[in-house]
């Protein structure tokens, strides 16, 4: 009998134990950036000692906010207790909320991992329901994105413009970019705002206060309908309170918000095929074409300069000018290509130049040819085509080139034919270097270059012993971090003079991060996404966290062009790259 009621109170006290439950509960399992999450931790035992997940990739903006409930329905009880956290993500893509852990009844019990997708930002985000009224900002502030033109030709420059607007009643504290649009389909080019202008507008037919945030310039390289992302970024706002002080006016409180311009579609029309002239490249805008020479009389085996120039606006960047043509018996060099481009909100303006050097090899008249060069123009909608003139050289005689030989032939006629260098022959020379043949000498003797070469054969074995007598006294993590720090130094000495200067600072430094991308992982700045960049360098062997210290500084390269940073917070990026690169180096 005894041991039936043992094994009761062993099956009692099983079933209880199988009945505890700790489970994670989230609001959706896909949201956009510039929504909000809600976790919740909920036990169906009370439990001690709850510690809560780091929520890496996310802000917590409340919680952790505690509910207990309990009751007894038909003599059976019920116990419910949860933790619920409010969540704003900070990236895109796939994010995991790592397991909690709590103690009941001395035993520690975890929930699941919950994993979520964040996407770009959505036009009509919604507001967790369960929100606290102290994390919901006031609706006084509006992030816009005007485009110039949405149906743009292929190729053809357009601007985007974002916007923020604030009402009158409404203050702000603070902003940070959370999400940056990727141009995906486009060539893009950011325009620098020097200075936030505050200026005063309308805004759904009310007044409003407004500033332009950024501007950048985009040409589609893709006909149809492409989507240009939301810019999304975490804005600080004054919101009031149910508090008041003592002289009852209402007391205000800072919320983060997350603010997405909605997405824009632009449809890309293909160009014309019709007209459409041979030499065409790709070229749109508007550009004016010419070709020149430096001069048009010398003498053979001379050399002279023609340039073949383009200036106007357009898509300068995309596209080559056309080769030049060199004329019969006349040598043509490389071109050297100077560039002079700017980018404003008409796009891309200045010139490119190709710059020949032609020499010619016989004398006479020679004649560059004329040269073609087309482009469409998308406000008269056709191609023009523009012709550069011929251009004549006059080639005469070099008389220290030339063995001329004047005959005259039945016609009475003289002429003279110049003999390139290369089949010239040498003067006979006239004076010796003989010497008795008893004669010993040690200069240029057998012994001499016996002793010289063996000199020069043991010199590089000379510079590699020392090499390794140096390194002899260094461990191999101590030569390691000597070489990463030279190699952080190299890239970082640029920024280093502009620790006074911020905006020249960061700019050198953006510069620095990137030629250190472009050494080790050898990419183009073209292809310089946050996600190539992370996915890269680990595939290489850096650790997690230098990848995002890496990710970091280039965010904060970028936060610097929007709003000004003191001293100690460039002197701490500086500190922060140096020994960033170094740690990256070591791994790489």
């Amino acid at each position: 009998m005894k041991k039936l009621i043992y094994i009761l109170i062993l099956i009692s006290c099983a079933f209880s134990q199988a009945q505890v439950q700790f489970t994670a509960e989230v609001s959706r399992e896909k949201l956009g950036i510039n929504e909000r999450l809600r976790v919740e931790f909920s036990m169906n035992k009370d439990g001690d000692n709850f510690i809560p997940p780091s929520f890496e990739g996310f802000r917590k903006i409340a919680g952790p906010n505690q509910s207990v409930s309990q009751s007894w329905i038909n003599g059976k009880s019920t116990f419910q207790k949860s933790y619920t956290f409010f969540l704003q993500p900070l990236k895109r893509g796939k994010l995991t909320i790592n397991q909690a852990e709590v103690t009941i009844d001395g035993k520690v019990y975890k929930t699941s991992p919950k994993t979520v997708e964040v996407t770009a930002a959505v036009d009509n985000p919604s507001e967790t329901a369960d929100a606290t009224p102290q994390s919901k900002a006031l609706d006084g502030i509006h992030l816009v994105a005007e485009v110039s033109d949405t149906s743009p030709y292929l190729n053809e420059g357009i601007y985007v413009v974002y916007k923020l607007y604030v009402s009158p009643s409404t203050d702000i504290r603070n902003w940070r970019a959370l999400d940056n649009p990727k141009y995906e389909n486009f060539w893009s080019q950011s325009i620098d705002v020097k200075r936030l202008e505050v200026k005063n507008g309308e805004f759904a037919g009310k007044p409003y206060r407004y500033v332009e945030l950024r501007k950048t310039i985009l040409y589609p390289q893709k006909t149809g309908k492409l989507k240009i992302e939301p810019l999304t970024l975490s804005i600080g706002v004054e919101v009031p309170t149910k508090r008041r002080d003592l002289f009852g006016r209402r007391l205000y409180e800072t919320v983060e918000k997350t603010y997405s311009a909605q997405t824009r579609t632009i449809d890309v029309q293909a160009l014309p095929q019709a007209n459409k002239p041979a030499s065409f490249t790709g070229a749109v805008g508007k550009f004016d074409f010419e070709v020149n020479v430096d001069k048009n009389k010398l003498k053979a085996m001379e050399s002279l300069q023609a340039e073949v120039k383009l200036s106007g606006e357009g898509n300068m960047s995309l596209f080559e000018l056309p080769p030049l043509k060199a004329p019969n018996n006349t040598e043509i060099f490389e071109p050297e290509k100077q560039d002079n481009i700017r980018t404003t909100v008409n796009g891309m303006v200045g010139s490119k130049r190709n710059i020949y050097t032609l020499v010619p090899q016989q004398a006479g008249k020679q004649v560059i040819p004329s040269l073609e060069f087309s482009y469409f123009d998308p406000t008269q909608k056709r191609y023009i085509t523009l012709n550069s003139n011929s251009i004549s050289i006059e080639v005469e005689p070099n008389t220290s080139l030339t063995n001329s030989t004047s005959n005259s032939d039945t016609t009475g006629s003289n002429y003279s034919f110049i003999k390139p260098p290369d089949a010239q022959f040498t003067f006979i020379k006239l004076d010796t270097t003989l010497r008795p043949i008893n004669q010993k000498r040690f200069f240029k003797s057998t012994a001499f270059w016996t002793i010289s070469l063996i000199t020069l054969a043991l010199f590089p074995f000379f510079i590699v012993f020392k090499k390794v007598q140096n390194r002899e006294g260094l461990s191999e993590s101590d030569r390691n971090r000597k070489k990463a720090n030279k190699l952080a130094k190299k890239f970082l000495s640029e920024a280093k003079s502009h620790l006074n200067d911020s905006n020249a600072f960061y700019l050198s430094l953006e510069k620095a991060l990137h030629n250190y991308l472009k050494a080790k992982l050898r990419i183009t700045t073209s292809e310089m996404s946050k996600e190539k960049i992370e996915e890269l360098l680990l595939k290489k062997g850096a650790k997690s966290e230098d990848v995002q210290s890496f990710l970091e500084l280039l965010k904060n390269c970028e936060m610097a062009r929007y709003s000004p940073l003191t001293q100690s917070e460039i002197d701490q990026d500086y500190q922060h790259a140096k020994a960033t690169l170094a740690k990256l180096d070591r791994n790489l």
